[in-house]
């Protein structure tokens, strides 16, 4: 079937004349054992303009549709025509999505360690019309009733929680009470043979759901899980003024899926965040990030929807940013600010310095465009200018203005407008200067320091020239001995291209942006540069360490400074830095550095830098896990790979990466490889498996590596797994038939949805054997026959590699 994706005119017609007032939809899995299909009755009543024609969204097989009593004819395009509505409704629509492996919007799943089948359902941003029949946008929301049929050994979960269960038969009848009014992309059905925790916390009944041969993880992290979600549901209901207002608040860790969805109540993830091993703390970090991301939705986005995907930024913006301001707040990880400049924020600097930047907010007509906009400029800039406007206007004042926003708003859907209005009702001030500067506006402002006989002044320089308006932090910094310490600091407010800075005294370091309040690359002076770069780990506190370590990333991506130079800063701070979740993602900068953005000529002595750096933090005990990891990444032969083995002891996940480095540097020991794997008790081991086989040379190897991933054998999202270790540095030969047949398999890479469109692309996009030329040949490749998502995706990451080859010249 020819799919039609609904345009923003096509929905603004469709709301103007209906009003969706619930969902019954009732679900049969006792076919899904042993076979795929998925099969759905939603029954829809809605009001409308009487006499009107409109259509309703099932991309599903129809088996029957029914109006008021009347049989429909076949869907075309993925819609069935509705005409002569009356003033109330009902429409009834039997479907069946066969489809379950590839498809969207239903996925059945089969774990291959013990053969259980698990079920989920995951549609944003309109995928929901491929598993029943519905009003496929985010404006007609309404309340959603499930009745479930499934086998009897199945767990059932959605929205609500709190099932009534029934035996009928040889089966089990889960009925859920309604939901309160959600935009369709936000219900959710989960099920299968799940092993459950559960925690009363503040009158909240908190659930955990994993596959059974995931138990001993899950019950490991529990009690991990519930804190965090305890103190994110009460730093919410604080700073917006409202608690989470259902009992149950569910989380499901699931086989195959894609990231994580913020489905109203119920929480969806890929399981891959459960480690098979003990977290490091850089892992904890971001799985806090994500669990506080997803539970800010529950206000921003569940509770209060955007009216159509043009907004798309601001639900996924304001959710980024909550997470780090509840981490910050509420959680053990006060260093959030930190851990995202030496991470997510690397990266929406450098997107937003070519082909894939954007404004912030820009017209999506279509929702198949809203697919390419879930990106670094949506997602970590977005965050920073909101964290920027918090600042402007006062973080209790921000809170009070969201407050007044969700009272106001609750259960409807609202504009960047509305969001703005209770924010300038607030604070009292203006926010259209900066509406237009942060968010209509493409680029990043660069930001700088000059010394002069009329003394200190901040430069500035916008993407178009004039630079936005922003508040920005100075610190000036002077050496004593062999630590810099901090002789003063202002804050300056930028309103041109030169901004005098004034009460700051004589200093060998002014670092701008030192508290990180706003989203611009900074550059040192002359003679700041060579502090900054030279010492960084003299700076007093993790954030400057970082935000020196973000300008020392941002000049290696823009060619003002070597990858040589970039490992030296990174492995300096390495030498002073304790705090683990910044540890980690400085050690993994260093070694990208190393391997995919230094010369040849050089790599072999960065990897013995960043060695050394690894032993260092290993033998301290700093980040030992990880440090054991990069030692094994950076093994030079059999004697490092023995001293890591020592030490690796009866560690399976340093085991695998041991194996790992050893095909990468030729010798791959299929039988050590197997016999892991048979040792190793994570359902998911033959993925670590073909992992280690993909980074061999060996031409067999990479065929099979290659084929996994195109032909969906390996989940999309451990792609991200298997890709970076199948584009390894000096296979060039080897790898170099990939890249054309990287442009074969370009038009479909979006088949199954958005999730795969965007881990694929970015997996599967040559990092090594390419040079310019072939870059250019892939974007015009994508521009010509993509999915918008594709599109994006591969515009981002081509750009990284584009910059990535010109660094290996210098």
């Amino acid at each position: 079937m020819t799919v039609r994706s609904l345009s923003q005119e096509e929905a603004v017609e469709r709301a103007a004349v209906l009003s969706v007032t619930s969902y019954d939809v009732s679900l049969d899995l006792t076919g899904l054992v042993d076979g795929p299909d998925f099969r759905a009755v939603s029954t829809v009543r809605f009001g409308a303009t009487p006499g009107a024609t409109t259509f309703v969204d099932c991309c599903a097989e129809v088996e029957s549709a029914i109006l008021n009593g009347t049989p429909l004819p076949a869907p075309r395009e993925g819609r069935i025509e509705l005409s002569g509505l009356a003033g109330d409704n009902e429409l009834v629509v039997a479907t069946v999505q066969r489809d379950t492996t590839d498809g969207r919007g239903v996925h059945r799943a089969v774990d291959p360690a013990d053969e259980n089948v698990y079920l989920w359902t995951t549609f944003e941003p309109d995928e929901a019309r491929y598993a029943w029949a519905c009003f496929d946008q985010p404006d007609l929301k309404a309340p959603h009733a499930f009745t479930v049929t499934a086998p009897v050994g199945w767990t059932v979960v959605s929205n609500s929680g709190e099932p009534r269960i029934e035996d009928v038969d040889d089966a089990r009848r889960w009925t859920f009470e309604p939901t309160p009014p959600l935009s369709t992309y936000n219900p959710v059905v989960v099920a299968g043979p799940f092993v459950e925790v559960r925690r009363e916390v503040d009158g909240h009944d908190l659930g955990l759901y994993a596959r059974r041969t995931l138990q001993t993880a899950l019950e490991r992290d529990a009690d991990q899980l519930f804190t965090l979600t305890e103190q994110g549901l009460a730093f919410f209901a604080g700073r917006f003024g409202m608690a989470f207002p259902q009992r149950s608040y569910d989380q499901v860790f699931l086989p195959d899926f894609g990231g994580a969805m913020e489905n109203y109540g119920c929480v969806t993830w890929s399981d891959t965040i459960l480690r098979r091993h003990e977290p490091t703390t850089a892992e904890w970090q971001l799985f806090t990030n994500v669990l506080l991301h997803e539970m800010a939705h529950m206000w921003f986005g569940n509770i209060v929807t955007m009216r159509w995907w043009d907004d798309l930024w601001l639900n996924e913006a304001f959710a980024e940013f909550a997470c780090m301001w509840a981490a910050e707040r509420a959680t053990a990880y006060g260093d959030t600010a930190a851990n995202n400049l030496v991470g997510d924020k690397l990266a929406a600097y450098l997107a937003d310095q070519g082909p894939a930047s954007h404004p912030i907010r820009q017209p999506v007509p279509t929702v198949a465009d809203a697919e390419s906009i879930f990106d670094s400029i949506t997602y970590p800039k977005g965050a920073a200018v909101l964290k920027q406007l918090m600042h402007f206007v006062g973080e209790e004042t921000f809170s009070r203005g969201m407050s007044a926003y969700f009272a106001e708003h609750a259960w409807g859907n609202t504009t960047l407008d509305d969001l703005v209005a209770s924010l300038e009702q607030a604070s009292g001030r203006d926010l259209q200067p900066w509406r237009r500067a942060c968010l209509e506006t493409a680029g990043v402002d660069r930001l700088g320091i000059e010394r002069g006989d009329d003394g200190l002044v901040l430069t500035a320089r916008g993407p178009h020239g004039r630079p936005h308006p922003q508040v920005v932090g100075v610190g000036a910094y002077r050496r004593a001995g062999d630590a810099l310490e901090e002789v003063g600091s202002t804050v300056v407010e930028v309103d041109g291209e030169r901004t005098a800075v004034e009460g700051l005294p004589d200093a060998d370091l002014y670092l701008v942006n030192h508290d990180d309040t706003t989203f611009a690359t900074t550059r040192p002076d002359v003679a700041g540069r060579e502090v900054l770069v030279g010492r960084p780990s003299a700076l007093p506190t993790t954030l400057t360490r970082a935000v020196a370590m973000a300008t020392v990333w941002d000049m290696l991506s823009s060619g003002e400074a070597t990858a040589a130079e970039a490992v030296g800063a990174l492995t300096d701070v390495l030498q002073v830095e304790q705090v683990e979740s910044v540890v980690e993602p400085c050690l993994g900068l260093a070694l990208v550095a190393a391997q995919l953005w230094a010369p040849e000529s050089v790599r072999g002595d960065l990897e013995a830098q960043v060695a050394t750096a690894a032993r260092r933090l290993a033998d301290a005990g700093t980040s030992r896990q990880a440090a054991l990891r990069a030692l094994a990444r950076t093994a030079l032969g059999d004697d490092d790979l023995a001293a890591v083995r020592e030490e690796a002891g009866d560690d399976l996940d340093l085991q695998w990466y041991v194996l790992q480095r050893r095909a990468e540097l030729g010798d791959l020991d299929a039988e050590a490889v197997r016999a892991l794997e048979e040792r190793d008790p994570d359902p998911d081991a033959w993925i670590r498996a073909l992992t280690v086989r993909a980074g061999s040379p060996s031409a067999e190897a990479k065929e099979e590596a290659w084929t996994a991933m195109v032909e969906r054998t390996v989940p999309a999202q451990s792609a991200r797994v298997v890709g970076p270790a199948f584009w390894r540095p000096g296979q060039d030969e080897v790898l170099a038939p990939y890249a054309e047949r990287f442009l074969e398999v370009l038009p479909r890479l979006h088949d199954g949805g958005m999730i795969p469109g965007l881990a694929l692309t970015d997996s599967l996009f040559p990092v090594f054997a390419v040079d310019e030329a072939w870059v250019r040949r892939a974007r015009e490749a994508a521009a010509a026959g993509a999915a918008p998502v594709v599109v994006g995706a591969l515009t981002e990451r081509s750009e990284e590699v584009l910059r990535m080859l010109r660094a290996r010249r210098l």
